[in-house]
């Protein structure tokens, strides 16, 4: 975080940060705004999302407003990028971070539970990306930092649909890297290991004493908006530093 009183050189940016009224996504917002940011958020209930960037804006000096949008639909994701640019006239950062986990065995699995994490962490990433990537070609260039999974490398049992959700998005975003860089766009990913948030109905503060916090993801993603503009740092791997013994 930027010292009080010190000026920060995200001041003045408008990203968009989408699953963003809890967990990793509202530590990710609340980062933001604390740094100057102006921060177009994204839920899929319109009066929690719009009640938390309230709260965020109390705290400055960025200010953040609260839309719904469910990012596995493309009008969605494409009306929330244009009330965007209405609301700020700019996008410079891209924060892809609404997901969602459901895990069982692939023979137990509901294909419809399959098909519904797919369409909301790769579909939707690509949703996003797709209405933001030519809102920030207009707006000079920018940052588009995906937030994927440590499962995005290691498979486990009953993981399925989860660790083919985040392959897949690693290599998306990989990909999209290599699409956007000459258009002054850089793409990173963050794969964070255990985080002690409420994800796929865990409770609350469950693991805290030894997972990362969501403050740890959303450090990491201020780290990556701070590099130099020469310099893409594409993918960052983070994990607890005393994950508990087996």
């Amino acid at each position: 975080m930027t010292e009080p009183g010190s000026p920060s050189r995200l001041a003045g940016k408008v990203a968009i940060v989408t699953g963003a009224s809890r967990g990793i996504g509202l530590a990710i917002s609340r980062a933001l705004v604390l740094e100057g940011v102006s921060v177009a958020m994204c839920g899929r209930t319109a009066p929690l999302i719009e009640r938390v960037a309230e709260d965020l804006t109390a705290l400055g000096p960025g200010r953040a407003l609260g839309f719904a949008c469910d990012v596995a639909s493309a009008e969605d994701s494409a009306a929330f990028v244009a009330r965007t640019m209405e609301a700020f006239g700019r996008l410079d950062v891209l924060v892809n971070n609404a997901g969602i986990g459901i895990f069982a065995p692939v023979p137990d699995m509901d294909p419809a539970d399959f098909r519904r994490v797919i369409e909301t962490n790769v579909i939707g990433v690509f949703n996003m990306c797709h209405a933001g990537v030519p809102a920030m070609r207009r707006s000079g260039g920018g940052s588009i930092i995906n937030i994927s999974s440590l499962a995005g490398t290691n498979a486990f049992a009953g993981g399925a649909a989860y660790n083919a959700s985040k392959f897949g998005l690693n290599g998306f975003s990989e990909a999209l890297m290599h699409d956007v860089r000459y258009d002054g766009i850089r793409v990173s990913y963050v794969m964070p290991g255990s985080v002690s948030t409420e994800f796929a109905g865990n409770a609350p503060g469950a693991g805290a004493d030894w997972k990362l916090a969501p403050e740890d993801v959303a450090e990491a993603v201020l780290d990556l908006l701070r590099f130099e503009p020469r310099a893409l740092a594409s993918r960052i791997e983070l994990r607890p530093s005393q994950p508990r013994k087996s």
